[in-house]
This record gives structure tokens, sequence and C-alpha cells, in this order.
């Protein structure tokens, strides 16, 4: 088998605070005095659920109180430089990192300065690092559907200075996805890619919403798709990318083995994958181990692996030169003969 590590990817669902290192949370909050619950220290990476709202409630608490560690500029650089970083590593050659301005806008001076912020240390971090780094802005389900069209129209903004797309997140069983529809016609107008999350704790009858009423390009998640051979056909003929996080899927109790995601019955579907780490800081896994557990989970082939390095650059948001180089680097990885045991 070949070297998973050096197989160029793109990254295309990976979440802000998610991205932190569990190293960096630890120093940041021993910094300034901030109690982290046992979950976040010696019983890391938490167990957890999402099959119902306290389970997700526990979830988004911990989340928020990653969050709060977050308190300088320097704090912003350091977070994008280290996924930036880790990416790397990994084999990462595009990241797309997704943001939701309002939930750093108190501490920061506000949704624009925040994302001016963000944007900055983005840009900051590509220079170091050698990776292309662009930014999605997504609205919280949780929060006014008004509040969506406000993220809307700042997304818009930026168009084409660093921030490609709009997303949805938090718990797609809060709200009403139609009620959001007017904020991603907004994005869509704007020329971003749309990417709401669907298709994760709801099943194929809420993709089908999210089709209908989002637009989508993408879809955080969509892989419960594949308990509907109707909707996965639509996903598939409509060219809608599917962001899978395998490992989030089980921690959050969505599927309870790695062998239980779907992700054969999804290529066999003919569905375009984007692998995707998704909370790194509360999952224990990144990039890298996406791909080495749908490898070990499925008996993937080197040649399907390859093609799912692909499907994540054709999916991404990155030039159509950057593209072309990534794929070519991934055929010359396929190419390479295999390592002798």
């Amino acid at each position: 088998m070949r070297d998973l590590r050096e197989l160029p990817k793109a990254h295309l669902h990976l979440h802000f605070t998610g991205s932190m290192r569990h190293s960096t949370l630890l120093e940041l909050a021993a910094r300034d005095g901030i109690r982290l619950p046992e979950q976040l220290v010696a019983q890391w990476p938490p167990q957890l659920s999402a099959a119902d709202e306290k389970g997700w409630f526990r979830f988004q608490r911990l989340y928020d109180v990653a969050r709060s560690v977050l308190r300088t500029p320097d704090d912003v650089y350091r977070l994008v430089r280290e996924a930036a970083e880790d990416d790397v590593a990994e084999g990462g050659r595009w990241l797309e990192i997704q943001v939701d301005p309002s939930g750093y806008a108190a501490r920061f001076g506000g949704i624009t300065a925040f994302t001016d912020l963000v944007l900055d240390a983005v840009a900051s971090a590509s220079r170091s690092t050698g990776l292309g780094i662009a930014v999605v802005i997504a609205a919280n389900r949780t929060r006014h559907p008004l509040d969506a069209r406000t993220l809307a129209r700042l997304a818009g903004q930026y168009a084409g200075r660093g921030v490609v797309g709009f997303g949805l997140s938090n718990d797609e069983r809060r709200g009403s996805t139609l009620d959001f529809a007017p904020a991603f016609a907004i994005a869509e107008r704007a020329g971003l890619r749309l990417v709401p999350h669907g298709g994760e704790l709801r099943g194929p009858d809420h993709i089908a919403v999210c089709l209908d009423a989002l637009h989508p390009d993408r879809l955080g998640h969509g892989v419960r798709s594949a308990e509907s051979p109707e909707v996965l056909e639509r996903v598939a003929e409509a060219g809608i990318a599917l962001e899978v996080c395998p490992t989030s899927n089980v921690a959050l109790g969505v599927y309870s083995s790695l062998a239980e995601v779907p992700l054969p019955t999804l290529l066999d579907g003919g569905a375009t994958i984007a692998l995707g780490a998704d909370d790194p800081l509360l999952f224990g896994s990144r990039l890298l181990g996406q791909y080495a557990a749908m490898r070990a989970a499925h008996d993937l082939t080197d040649a399907t692996l390859a093609e799912l390095a692909r499907m994540s650059v054709r999916a991404s948001n990155a030039p159509s030169s950057v593209q072309a180089s990534i794929i070519a680097d991934i055929d010359s990885w396929l190419a390479e003969p295999v390592p002798a045991r």
C-alpha cells in the first residue's frame, strides 16, 4: 500500500474552532486561567453522541468552551497557521475552512472586523506553508434566519477576496431549512459556492429539502443519501459533492462503526465524495485519518483512494491551474511502484 500521507488532497470540510490542535487549546486555556471540562483534558477526545438534543447540546457546549480560548488576533493567526501546517503534513494541497463570524464578533469588533482578521490570517498562513486556503462563511441554523441573510450579504461582499462559499451549520434538526432559502439566494447571486450541512443527523428526505430550497453545490455530510436510491441518484446526476466525515459520523452516533459509513454505496451510486475531518479538536482525527479509516474499513484500493483525492480537488474552489497541478501529482502518486514490504 502506498503512503497516504504522500497522497495530495483537498480538504473541504473543516470548521474554524474545530481545527485547533488539542495542545493549543490546553496552552491557551492555561494562559488565561480558563477551566476546561475534563472531556477536553484528561478524557480527550470526548465521548460524544448526537442521537438526541441533549447529546448535541453537550457537543455544542464543548465547542463553545473551545471557542472561548481565542482571545487575541495572534490566537487567530496561530489557529489558522497550525491548521494549514497540519494539512500540509498530511498531504493537503488546498483547504476551505468554514467559519461563522457571528460566533466571534463580540470579542473581535464585529463580524466584518473578524472576517478581515480571518482573511488576513489565511493569507499569512498560505504564504508561510504554501497551502492554498479559502474561506466559507457559514450561518448557524439555531439562530434567526435574518442573521443568515446578514452573513450571506457579508460573504457576498468578500466574494473574490478570499471567501468562496456560504454554508449553514449546527444541528440540522433545528429550525426550518426553507426559512434559510432567502439567505442562500443572496449568496447564489454573489456567485458563491453553496455548501449547507444536510443528511447527517437527518435522513434523505431532508437532503431533498436542501436540494429544493438551498440549491447546494456541495452538501456538508450528505452521507445518508445512501439510504435512498432516488435521492442518491439525484445528488449524483446534479454533481453535488458530498463532504463525508467518517470519524465524526461515528463519534456523533450516526453510525456505530467506521465499517457502517456507507462510502462504497455512495461511490457505486456515482456520488462525488470529498473526505473531511469536520472538527479534529473534538473527534481526535484529522484529514489523513479519514483516508486511512476508510481504507481499513472498506479495503479500498490505492486507485479508489486516488480517485477520492481527485474528487476532492474537482469539488473545490481552487483555480483550474491549481486543480490541474494537484491532480497531476495524484496521478504520479498512483503511478509510483508499491513499496516492498
